[in-house]
């Protein structure tokens, strides 16, 4: 799922040597007015009962503020092509927003609407179908010291038909879950692998693996975050471009929301280091 996004700098330290000493000096990072999170990942995992679904609203934040506020008080609602809406309860005051009733459907249309702070914003997607997990091979000797472990998953992209991925693979231990995204367009019917790889694996650990079927949208969307997130440069470069997702304000254009409406089947596999 996508977290939280927020129009930050880097982190800035400076170690300043003075008399033998180090000082560290902590920049004034400008703070913008706040805007609307949105968190709406709708997922459908294959093989198990549906569950209720849930979206997470929050604002965007100063740097230095060691939480993230929800955003209280929306009314969230998700319309599919029929006409059926459904309501989303927020839960304890917490911008956590669920619904038991939803049950989407692969290739259907569904419109997601929210209202916050006087403001209506809206989003349209289609629910996207995903193949299956066909194998994974564990292999070792990557890494500086050739111990790493690497992990290749592997699935049949089906033919004659446009399709773009993301996957998640989430280990047992204290790591940030690993995002990755791929498109079929030089590998349309072929068997393919995603990789993964993290030096603090061992024997034992398990890792959640999962799969999800995206829109070329959302693949172009994500493509930018990881580009921009992986980057190594200037530690005073600003992000070079505000990535906006598929979410718009009805209201007022200019405040623009962060985040992304997507719906996706998910195939999900739980693999045990050997």
């Amino acid at each position: 799922m996508l977290t939280d996004i927020k129009q930050i700098f880097p982190y800035l330290m400076l170690i300043i040597p003075l008399a033998g000493c180090e000082d560290t000096v902590h920049v004034d990072v400008p703070e913008a007015a706040p805007r609307l999170v949105i968190d709406a990942s709708i997922n459908m995992y294959k093989g198990t009962l549906p569950e209720a679904q849930q979206i997470r609203l929050t604002t965007s934040a100063p740097y230095y503020n060691n939480e993230v506020p929800p955003a209280t008080g929306a009314s969230v609602e998700i319309t599919d092509s029929e006409g059926t809406v459904y309501s989303f309860r927020e839960v304890d005051n917490s911008g956590i927003y669920k619904n038991a009733q939803l049950v989407p459907e692969t290739g259907e249309s569904y419109t997601l609407d929210i209202t916050y702070e006087g403001e209506h914003y809206t989003a349209t997607e289609t629910m996207k179908p995903v193949t299956e997990i066909d194998d994974i091979v564990q292999t070792r000797g990557g890494g500086f010291d050739g111990n790493d472990y690497d992990i290749k998953t592997y699935f049949i992209d089906p033919p004659d038909e446009d399709n773009y991925y993301l996957f998640e693979f989430v280990p047992d231990i204290a790591l940030i879950p690993t995002l990755q995204v791929y498109e079929d367009e030089y590998i349309q019917g072929n068997r393919i692998f995603a990789y993964y790889t993290d030096e603090n694996l061992e024997q034992g650990n398990q890792i959640t693996i999962r799969m999800y079927g995206v829109s070329e949208r959302f693949y172009n969307f994500m493509s930018i975050l990881l580009e921009q997130s992986s980057s190594q440069g200037n530690p005073f470069q600003t992000q070079p471009a505000t990535v906006r997702g598929n979410c718009i304000n009805l209201t007022d254009k200019d405040n623009f929301p962060f985040g992304y409406f997507r719906l996706s089947e998910v195939h999900e596999v739980v693999y045990t280091l050997e």
